[in-house]
């Protein structure tokens, strides 16, 4: 899904569309498309903290778009992402090393 929105973004972002949102949002810049990035975040942590099904869909959505147009704003690409999940795959967690949080 998200090679998808990363693909449509680029080919946004090659070729305007009058009253495309993705290209008033790179039009906008980096500062803006970031902004949305940390708004949509926020609303999922909020869907999630509400047990809405349907709310987290659609901020997850939201969040999942702004992340890909954000990639195709700054030249990471989904294959970078890979690269470093595949990476980490298999490693082992440090958590255990944590100290536990017993207050909030």
């Amino acid at each position: 899904m998200i090679n998808e929105l990363y693909e449509q973004a680029i080919d946004r972002k090659n070729a305007p569309k009058e009253g495309s949102y993705t290209n008033y949002l790179f039009d906008k810049g980096l500062d803006k498309i970031l902004k949305k990035v940390g708004e949509e975040a926020t609303e999922v942590v909020i869907a999630a903290k509400n047990a809405d099904k349907n709310e987290i869909a659609n901020e997850t959505a939201d969040v999942l778009y702004h992340m890909a147009v954000m990639l195709a704003e700054t030249g990471v690409t989904p294959d970078d992402i890979q690269a470093v999940l595949d990476e980490r795959n298999g490693k082992q967690s440090r958590v255990h090393d944590r100290p536990e949080i017993k207050e909030y």
